[in-house]
């Protein structure tokens, strides 16, 4: 999932679960701060200048929002237990389910059963035809931008068009919807997934996404419901939800407790704020000052406050996060189109000037491949792992010699703009990639990024990503990046921003990473993956990143845990009245 710096529940379990003990995270209900949370009280959530950009569940995929939702207003069939513990905090339990599903053929086909007392915020019972139509919507690439719908494509048994998309075209159009209905129905509120090859892990990919949330079918505005929330869980929106400012979320009455054995909803509201920047918003936490008193936020420290922290005493958490920082070239710009030039990028980059920019070690760590090494089957990739931290200008000014492109060689480096830290560490790359011979344009977005550079006809040269898996696994890495059959549409790149498509080479080598039922065999094949990807120069990975944060002294409950991918649990989370 994308990380917001921002965010993906992507789950680093051995590394995160250590860096969380390391920093005193406790399991439900402890606090950082030794406060037991009680209801009661006005809670605030710092967003920052990084917009929300979905709200609607299919088309989520940034790790705050997913992870925020699903605490406070969106619940799924499973979800994972406010814990973190390593174990406990990555199993899914039942939510809006009466179980963790059921699979009588190894993965093939799940069933689950709906709650029969679980209800929307206007009081309509959810039915299992709801959970089959959030479904569904996944399939309308023209309307549902963004999401993780890749997951769908590749495993509902749904046939295929000769282009790799799939036959049904989502629920607005109905085209093919009897293939839709072969694979999703619905016995009463038993629902059942048919899977054209095994999914062992698939309730573990309910947990950690929000693409099979249920939805109304008579509520649906399609693209007209982006900022909607049509809440099943304890809190509902209150008024409109406004871009670049947020809205304030209080007590949905149709939400009962006694269903709900994760979200505890204390505050008796979430004031959700948008536009501040992350230094306005630290100087508010560190001084411990006026609404900030009541606040969390999933902003890091900036680099030029980091020397204040011991001011917020125990207030301060320090988290190895499951996200990895990396850059990628456009495919179909005219300069990356051409492998010389790509290989001159990857040479020029200065990762050790990139960390420096973002304020060093104590907020990253370097990272030789795009899969973060606390995800099974991590291995390091070789066109990297021997790269120098700082580059080889020598090198990639020879390799820019051979690239066909015209000299000086032009790029324009869009990237996720809106802070002076994002903006220096553009610079530091920039630095470097122009002393190799480059002449480049720096293009930060501040209002919203995913959006942007998902386009099909994005301009820019090169971009920047962040992503973690969604759940322990390479397979929930790199598919959902560089797979281009389920990326590339003539609406949305997907994932694969850089439009990479490896063809029919790659195809097959992700195909047989799949089929591998030996984890053992399957790493070695995702590991070849990896390798290719290098070997094109499909990406750059620049760091691993590290969390810094700082919460309210009215905070209670305080927990940073594995479920929610070390973020702030808002699920346990409370505030003095």
């Amino acid at each position: 999932m994308a990380f917001s710096r921002k965010p993906l529940a992507a789950v680093m379990v051995t590394a995160l679960a250590g860096a969380l003990a390391a920093c005193g995270g406790g399991g439900s209900g402890d606090s950082g701060s030794g406060a037991k949370a009680e209801k009661g009280g006005d809670a605030v959530f710092f967003i920052g200048k990084r917009n929300v950009e979905h709200w609607d569940p299919q088309r989520m995929y940034i790790g705050r929002d997913l992870n925020n939702s699903g605490r406070l207003f969106y619940r799924g069939l499973v979800a994972y237990p406010a814990s973190n513990d390593p174990k406990e905090g990555t199993t899914p339990v039942a939510d809006l389910a009466t179980d963790t599903g059921t699979t009588p053929d190894g993965g093939k086909t799940w069933k689950f059963t709906v709650r029969d007392d679980v209800k929307w915020e206007d009081g309509k019972a959810i039915t299992c035809e709801d959970f089959a139509y959030g479904a569904s919507r996944n399939f309308a690439t023209d309307v549902i931008i963004g999401g993780p719908a890749n997951y769908v494509f590749t495993y509902f048994d749904i046939p295929t068009d000769t282009d790799g998309t799939p036959k049904y075209k989502g629920p607005y159009t109905k085209v093919g919807q009897d293939l839709f209905d072969q694979a999703v129905s619905c016995d009463g509120q038993t629902i059942t997934y048919k899977m054209k090859k095994a999914w062992p892990d698939f309730p573990q990919s309910i947990a950690s996404l929000r693409y099979l949330d249920p939805y109304r079918a008579d509520l649906d505005k399609g693209d007209a419901n982006n900022f909607k929330v049509i809440s099943n869980g304890p809190y509902k929106l209150e008024g409109d939800w406004k871009e670049g400012t947020g809205g304030k979320f209080v007590r949905n009455e149709n939400w009962d407790a006694s269903t709900d054995p994760i979200r505890k909803a204390y505050p008796d509201t979430w004031d959700f704020r948008e536009g501040d920047t992350d230094e306005t918003i630290y100087e508010q936490l560190l001084n411990d000052s006026g609404d900030a008193q009541y606040a969390v936020t999933e902003r890091r420290i900036p680099p030029a406050l980091f020397g204040r922290k011991d001011e917020a005493g125990d207030r301060y958490t320090q988290v190895e996060s499951p996200y990895v920082d990396y850059v990628v070239p456009n495919f179909k710009s005219k300069v990356f189109s051409d492998a010389n030039c790509r290989e001159a990028l990857k040479l020029a980059t200065n990762r050790e000037a990139w960390i420096k920019a973002g304020g060093g070690d104590q907020f990253y760590k370097p990272a030789d491949s795009i899969v973060n090494p606390g995800v099974p089957g991590y291995q390091p990739n070789p066109a990297f792992k021997d790269l120098p931290a700082a580059g080889d200008i020598d090198g990639a000014k020879a390799a820019l010699a051979k690239c066909s492109a015209p000299k000086p060689v032009k790029i324009k480096f869009t990237y996720n703009g809106g802070s002076p830290t994002s903006d220096n560490q553009a610079s530091a790359l920039k630095e470097s990639w122009d002393a190799a011979g480059f002449q480049t344009e720096l293009d930060p977005q501040v209002d919203t990024y995913y959006s942007i550079i998902q386009k099909p006809g994005a301009t820019f040269d090169v971009t920047w990503g962040g992503w973690g898996a969604d759940w322990p696994s390479v397979g929930t890495v790199i598919p959902p990046l560089f797979d281009s059959r389920i990326n590339l549409t003539k609406s949305s790149n997907g994932n694969d921003y850089g439009q990479y498509a490896g063809g029919a080479e790659v195809d097959k080598m992700i195909d047989d990473a799949y089929a591998e039922s030996d984890l053992d065999a399957a790493a070695d094949k995702w590991a070849a993956v990896d390798a290719k990807l290098g070997e094109d120069v499909a990406y750059i990975p620049l760091e691993i990143t590290i969390f810094n944060f700082v919460h309210g002294g009215k905070v209670t409950g305080y927990v940073n845990n594995v479920a929610v991918n070390g973020y702030a649990d808002l699920a346990v989370v409370g505030v003095q009245k």
